[in-house]
């Protein structure tokens, strides 16, 4: 076994990470080296091995950095639990994929077949693809498919109604320059806020897919997203300036 302390070079090269990633790692004090040289140069220690590995099991999992690193600095923390749902992650994406396979296998079988294959089928394994492919994770959209249950669909479409209103007051006050620390901003940002959490149960991860989603596409159900990127970030300056966070 190769013995420590790692240099950091040495350390991205075996990782496939950026030496670049290891340095904004340690500026930001999520993960800095128990060691150095006589030269200031970085060492890292079997201890940052092992957090370097949380670290990166936890940014799979939808955590920001920030939310990493108040994770293990917490007295609660459990780098056991964090293998674990690290593992019932990669299982279900196991399990998806295996799903997906046998669709696939079974289109194959049909085309060559007189029976041919049925819309309904194709359909089914599209979404397949798109589960696997896009921004939740099967157990964030299990996650998802509980909340709907949980808060029903009269409240459902309360929201549905609810979020043109919204969004059309915030673009109203962006229009007429209101300052985050307005208290009509602040007020709009709560509601914005609250909707959201309805939507997310409080999750990180999920709130963390859902953001992804919006900053990686440019329409979300036919809609234009980038105006709805424009009042996330009033509204995000907003809840900043009430000392407020998502």
């Amino acid at each position: 076994m190769r013995p420590t302390p790692w240099k950091v070079g040495e350390l991205a090269r075996q990782t496939g990470l950026t030496v670049r990633t290891l340095h904004h790692y340690d500026e930001i004090g999520l993960l800095t080296p128990s060691h150095h040289t006589a030269t200031g140069h970085r060492l890292y220690g079997d201890a940052d091995i092992a957090r370097l590995q949380q670290i990166r099991s936890l940014r799979q999992l939808g955590f920001s950095l920030e939310q990493i690193g108040q994770c293990l600095d917490s007295p609660t923390f459990s780098p056991q639990r964090v293998i674990q749902l690290h593992v019932a992650r990669l299982r279900e994406q196991i399990e998806l994929q295996r799903r997906l396979c046998e669709r696939l296998e079974s289109i194959a079988e049909g085309l060559q077949s007189a029976e041919g294959v049925s819309a309904e089928t194709f359909i089914q394994t599209i979404e397949d693809m798109t589960m696997f492919e896009k921004y939740y994770t099967p157990e964030q959209l299990e996650q998802l498919k509980q909340r709907r249950e949980e808060v029903g669909e009269a409240r459902i479409q309360e929201v549905q109604e609810e979020w043109p209103r919204l969004m059309a007051e915030v673009r109203a006050e962006m229009e007429r320059g209101t300052a985050p620390e307005d208290p009509r901003a602040q007020e709009l940002a709560r509601r914005w806020k609250g909707l959201v959490r309805e939507f997310t149960g409080g999750d990180p991860g999920i709130f963390n897919s859902l953001k992804n989603l919006y900053q990686g596409e440019t329409t979300v159900h036919g809609m234009d997203v980038a105006p709805m990127r424009e009042m996330q970030g009033w509204v995000s300056r907003a809840l900043a300036a009430a000392g407020e966070s998502w």
